[in-house]
């Protein structure tokens, strides 16, 4: 066997290594598959190779955590790197980082049939207090021989090829050009490996997460089978607020304060109108003229003239509010009622559950699906989010088509996307919903050269944008008002959270940092004025599904505004759970109230009234606990669907 011995320079025994991992890592994907096939059972043999090729993407992160030592010591422009005592260190490094990663994988064989899902960095606290860890992983060991065995053959394989190379070197005599070009390659190295560990080079693209396998499969169950274990364990550390919590010894007390369990109309035939959701980007509910009428002594004319006069035949709320902060917040509150509580739902352990979504019930009831999104594909992971709602149809700039749109930064002009959506929802069949995200209210701010001049603006820096976005959605609802659709159509307008370019005091408050608009437009004028009461983000889903007559229950953590008459809302801030019932708002910690305001009346929340009103704050803690408990149980424990 001599004769298959590589001998090379470090940087392509470096190389080969590496390479070795992955393959290693691809095995297991082999491995999981086998051993769960029957949850797979509708995989064809050219989904799983897709599924393979996506893992790549993953396995490429997690192997370049797992070997950063590894890196780290061959990269260094040093002559000790060719010793045979520093090799063999790096030599068990390996080993050992690799054997400890393989092993995760290869547990997930077994587990996942108990979770549904990779193993994700709350392992460690689920298991953090239990006294017989030696035990149980001895009882592991035995009961599944067979996993530990495939670990084995894994390990053995490993060691094997690995020692197929040795490092020849150094290669250079020349002292000076050794360490020069040692240093280049060294950066070179250093910054491809952050390219893929953060899973690519752009600005306009976050580090990958869990989330993001949703893009390489077709149906959401397949998500696991994208990902790898390690991945999952790197991805989620220090990313896990949301652990079970027995505030209500059981669940009939629990569901009698709080159920997300949401029961079908039972009216009849459902009505098969189409939906179309627009979120837009950084809209604070201060810009728009129709909210705000007593600003300014009553001069205040806002920023969205369309918008105004859209909401003059719509149905709105005076209180309407964002469930996050952030634009990854924003969809799943709005497309599945999943808000975000302690960690962005997206980038959690358990953005990979299954969860029912417009798209998903929807379709299941003979729906088209579409989101239209103008950022470059894959942006924000609304791509990979869109697949696990179950949105079969995605239109980004690549759909588009004409990189000459381009603002440079983040996407296809508003005008100009809007535009493309309407033209291709004329051929949609009948009845489809379509989601869309403005990407132009962003800094820095600016507009297509075609309106430079034409908005006024205001003191803040983005209000040109929201002038030119607010005429995009004019241009849009005009051109798609000539179609036979539109009149067999339920709009959904909202934002995904306020700008940070605020004008007025009390948008700084914990409850103007949310405040947003949200309605709801049919053209046969059916939904018309502005309610005194309550909606959050979250209660979109469900009152689109009470619209239409949905006949079948779901989960939802809002709920139907039209036909509810327990008005509440929640969202998270810095820690703290913020409540709103009734007149007031709440702000919880998880173990008492801290403070306690009548938000309708004490506008800048200057007066905390905690103590004056026990009987309130009690009540209102004892919803919040539920809230919690429900969100989080149900969270850690996949139940996110009716069975």
């Amino acid at each position: 066997m001599r004769e298959l011995l590589v001998r090379t320079n470090i940087w392509w025994v470096l190389f080969l290594r590496l390479l070795l991992a992955m393959f290693l890592f691809s095995l297991c994907r082999v491995g999981f598959y086998l051993y769960n096939r029957d949850y797979f059972a509708d995989l064809t043999a050219g989904t799983f190779f897709e599924i393979m090729v996506g893992g790549v993407r993953f396995d490429l992160t997690a192997v370049l955590y797992t070997n950063l030592l590894v890196l780290v010591l061959m990269i260094v422009p040093l002559e000790i790197r060719f010793r045979a005592g520093y090799q063999a260190v790096v030599r068990w490094l390996f080993f050992v980082f690799n054997g400890i990663a393989l092993a995760a994988n290869v547990s997930d064989f077994i587990y996942f049939k108990f979770t549904g899902r990779r193993t994700t960095a709350d392992i460690f606290q689920q298991f953090e207090h239990e006294q017989n860890m030696g035990g149980l992983l001895g009882r592991f060991l035995i009961d599944y021989w067979h996993a530990t065995l495939w670990w084995i053959g894994l390990i053995v394989l490993m060691v094997w090829l690995y020692n197929k190379t040795r490092v020849q070197g150094p290669l250079m005599r020349n002292k000076w050009l050794f360490y020069i070009s040692g240093l280049a390659a060294m950066l070179g190295v250093a910054y491809l490996t952050i390219g893929g560990i953060r899973g690519g080079f752009q600005h306009s693209t976050r580090p990958i997460t869990l989330n993001d396998a949703g893009k390489y499969v077709r149906d959401p169950k397949d998500v696991p089978l994208v990902l790898n274990t390690p991945f999952a364990l790197y991805r989620t550390l220090g990313k896990t607020k949301i652990k079970k919590v027995h505030y209500f010894a059981d669940e009939a007390a629990l569901d009698s304060v709080f159920s997300p369990v949401r029961h079908g109309a039972d009216s009849g035939a459902m009505r098969k109108l189409n939906v179309v959701v627009l979120v837009l980007e950084s809209f604070s509910k201060e810009f728009v003229g129709f909210f705000n009428h007593d600003r300014e002594n009553g001069t205040y004319k806002g920023y969205t003239p369309f918008l105004d006069s859209l909401l003059q035949h719509s149905r709105s709320y005076t209180y309407s509010l964002a469930s996050g902060r952030k634009s990854i917040d924003a969809l799943p509150s709005v497309i599945a009622s999943v808000p975000s509580m302690g960690v962005p739902y997206v980038l959690s352990p358990f953005s990979g559950n299954k969860i029912n979504s417009l798209g998903t019930i929807l379709r299941g009831e003979g729906y088209h699906n579409s989101f239209f999104h103008g950022a470059p594909n894959g942006s924000m992971g609304f791509q990979a989010f869109m697949n696990i709602a179950g949105i079969e149809h995605y239109y980004g700039m690549t759909e588009y088509g004409n990189d000459a749109d381009f603002d440079g930064w983040w996407g296809i002009w508003d005008d100009k996307f809007l535009q493309f959506m309407a033209h291709t929802q004329r051929d949609f069949h009948e009845p489809f919903f379509s989601a869309f995200f403005s990407v132009s209210s962003h800094h820095p701010f600016n507009v297509p050269d075609d309106y430079k001049g034409r908005f006024a603006g205001g003191p803040e820096p983005i209000l040109k944008c929201i002038q030119y976005t607010d005429e995009s959605l004019r241009q849009y609802f005009h051109t798609v008002s000539k179609y036979p659709w539109f009149k067999n159509t339920l709009f959904v307008i909202t934002a995904d959270h306020t700008s940070s370019n605020i004008m007025f005091d009390d948008s700084r408050t914990a409850r103007g940092l949310f405040s947003i608009p949200i309605f709801f437009y049919r053209p046969d004028n059916s939904l018309v004025g502005l309610e005194p009461g309550l909606v959050q983000q979250s209660d979109i889903m469900p009152t689109v599904l009470g619209y239409l007559g949905y006949p079948h229950d779901y989960i939802a953590f809002g709920r139907d505004v039209f036909h509810s008459t327990d008005e509440v809302a929640w969202n998270y801030k810095d820690d703290v759970y913020q409540l709103y019932q009734g007149d007031y708002l709440m702000q919880f910690d998880g173990r008492r109230a801290l403070s306690l305001y009548n938000y309708k009346t004490d506008r800048m929340l200057q007066e905390n009234i905690v103590k004056q009103y026990p009987d309130v704050v009690q009540a209102m803690e004892k919803k919040m606990r539920a809230i919690i408990q429900q969100y989080n149980n149900r969270m850690v424990d996949n139940k996110l669907i009716i069975n």
